[in-house]
């Protein structure tokens, strides 16, 4: 174990501070005459000396030791603390160094610490499973040191946003705010599934390839020009059965994955876990930031909504924020094959330094006043604040499937119209596990290698297996902002298969773009927590919940709704047999049927919002 290490450095140096104030005299002589100075809310001219306490024992209820670094300004004194609790190390490069020293620049003590079983840290690391007391001991033992002030927030994304909605819900006294970053609300329902669909790739890149052992492991598929055929990420993947899928990389069973697939309905392993039933223990704001495109979306739209509903206090729902750009699982400007221009990034460290300056310290620099919803429009490509989410007056309708003649493939007569269609209609296609649709963009994330965002669609839609669906070209911007959900009339062969579905921005020279996407494994058609098998060939109305999203569908443009029944690897391969999750060894080929129009209208509901003429 490494022993404690005190280092400090001086960023203010004598020419600097020289340099500075002559720059200010020189203001001050130029415009001083002219008028009065004025201060800005929440800014501090002078930047803290700092020194680093390296890794510093905290202890946890149990005995276990956690480390943690501690950065804060040189003079002695009593000051706001911001913690960061991660599974991927605490000095992890070009990560939390400069975002650490920063805030302790600006007057906080800011502390990251290696969760239990991680790096320096103590005891066995089982995903998800400690955070909650752990993070609650990290946040009392802080206010009870000599350099804390008692306030305290929490931050950080993915992972380190789960850890602060996992100490939040155990509503420790001494935490006033936190500020989760694309960040899973159930670890069930918006990260290890979507529509009890397991998500392969990430699970198993993550969960396998990366984090099994104390250290973070290097991703080594994207070293293909020496990686050996077998262990190829794309052939990994493909093996079946899933249960032992982990000895095809890692050499021996990872337990925590083996109880993800063991686990395959929102029980109560999950339900002990998730972060969603307990929002009423939540008595602090959250600011939830995240990207249209993040595989952790949902957790992000849920976290704000769930707290606005059910927060703990009036404070922390009053309080509670939403930040959502057109990005993945950080900001940017480009995703996928679309640039959303400069002004899309957000410089999310200056927008947490602004929550914390108001809850922790007092200043009153106008963010409590300001709407609690800011959402990036895509097709408009502008920000906009909103008063609430799902956004106030929104209009639901209803797009019908629609066509005259088969929907398969972008060439086919799939079409969508607002108007209830009166005559009944089917299109068919054939499923097969072994050639499945491959993912290309969408909600992904973290180094899978699957392409996340706005992938143009045309190459996928070429396949037989999809049906298209297509608007007539648009007359006016259409904005669809807020949650979607897909209404299926469908039946299967089998005892079980995947309804797949994406809404889609087809522009005016053919290419096709994601906005949204969902997928739900059909067995849980009555509830993540109930698995019904199907009748075969019986028709029933799915209902499937797809990623909220924010898009102007602009004149000339069209609207289309994509359906088939895989998205691999993202998802794994329904072998639409019935059986238990990951027990297949073999598959089968299963018949599908899409049913529109008359007594079976199958539709997506779109949120439709004024305001865009």
């Amino acid at each position: 174990m490494l022993s404690p290490q005190n280092v400090s450095f001086v960023r203010n140096t004598g020419v600097y501070r020289l340099v500075r104030s002559c720059a200010f005299l020189l203001v001050l002589l130029v415009l001083g005459a002219f008028s009065e100075p004025q201060s800005v809310p929440g800014s501090d001219p002078v930047l803290n000396e700092i020194r680093i306490l390296r890794q510093q024992a905290i202890p946890m209820r149990d005995g276990t030791i956690l480390y943690a670094d501690l950065y804060m300004p040189k003079k002695p004194g009593k000051y706001p603390v911001i913690v960061t609790r991660t599974p991927y190390g605490l000095q992890r490069e070009n990560v939390h160094h400069e975002r650490m020293t920063k805030f302790a620049q600006r007057g906080y003590v800011a502390i990251v610490q290696d969760v239990r079983g991680r790096y320096e840290s103590e005891g066995k690391w089982e995903p998800f499973r400690d955070e909650a007391n752990d993070g609650y001991d990290t946040i009392e033992w802080i206010a009870k040191q000599a350099f804390s002030n008692g306030k305290i927030a929490m931050q950080g994304g993915s992972y380190l946003g789960h850890n602060q909605w996992a100490a939040a819900s155990q509503s420790p006294p001494s935490l006033d705010a936190i500020f989760p970053s694309v960040a899973s609300t159930n670890i069930y329902a918006n990260w290890i599934t979507m529509g009890g669909a397991n998500r392969l790739s990430f699970n198993y890149g993550w969960g396998v390839v990366r984090m099994p052992n104390r250290i973070m492991l290097p991703q080594y598929w994207h070293t293909a020009s020496y990686t050996p055929e077998e262990l190829r990420y794309e052939n990994i993947l493909m093996h079946l059965p899933l249960k032992d899928g982990d000895l095809q990389s890692a050499g021996y069973a990872v337990q925590h994955y083996r109880d993800w697939l063991t686990h395959e309905s929102y029980d109560a392993y999950w339900k002990s876990i998730s972060d969603e039933e307990r929002f009423e223990k939540v008595m602090v704001p959250a600011y939830n930031t995240g990207g249209w495109f993040d595989i952790f979306l949902m957790g992000t739209l849920n976290g704000y909504t769930g707290m606005k509903q059910r927060g703990g206090t009036p404070e922390a729902r009053k309080g509670t924020k939403l930040l959502v750009g057109p990005w993945g699982h950080g900001p940017g400007t480009k995703f996928g094959d679309l640039d959303f221009g400069a002004h899309a990034f957000v410089d999310l460290y200056e927008e947490e330094l602004r929550y914390y300056d108001y809850h922790l310290k007092g200043i009153q620099n106008g963010i409590d006043t300001e709407k609690p919803v800011r959402i990036f429009y895509m097709g408009e490509n502008q920000w906009r604040h909103e008063d609430d989410w799902p956004i106030p007056g929104t209009n639901y309708r209803e797009l019908y499937l629609t066509g005259d003649s088969p929907a398969n493939t972008l060439r086919g007569g799939g079409k969508l119209s607002f108007e209830k269609p009166s005559r009944s209609g089917i299109d068919t296609y054939i499923y097969d596990p072994n050639q499945p649709v491959m993912t290309y963009g969408g909600n992904n994330c973290c180094g899978t290698p699957t392409v996340a965002g706005p992938k143009d669609q045309r190459d996928i839609e070429r396949r037989n297996d999809v049906l298209v669906y297509t608007s007539e070209y648009l007359s006016e911007p259409l904005a669809v902002a807020g949650p979607i959900k897909m209404k299926l009339h469908a039946a299967t062969d089998g005892p079980d298969t995947d309804w797949m579905i994406k809404l889609i921005d087809v522009y005016p020279d053919g290419s096709a773009y994601p906005v949204s996407e969902g997928i739900l494994r059909a067995k849980f058609k009555d509830g993540l927590d109930k698995i019904n098998l199907l009748t075969p060939n019986q028709v029933y109305e799915f209902e499937i919940e797809m990623m909220g999203t924010a898009n102007v569908f602009q004149p000339g443009h069209r609207i289309r709704v994509d359906i088939t029944s895989s998205n691999f690897p993202q998802f794994d391969r329904n072998p639409n047999t019935g059986k238990p999750l990951g027990s297949d060894a073999e598959t089968r080929v299963a018949q599908q049927t899409i049913h529109h129009g008359g007594p079976r209208p199958s539709h997506i509901v779109l949120p439709i919002v004024k305001g865009f003429d």
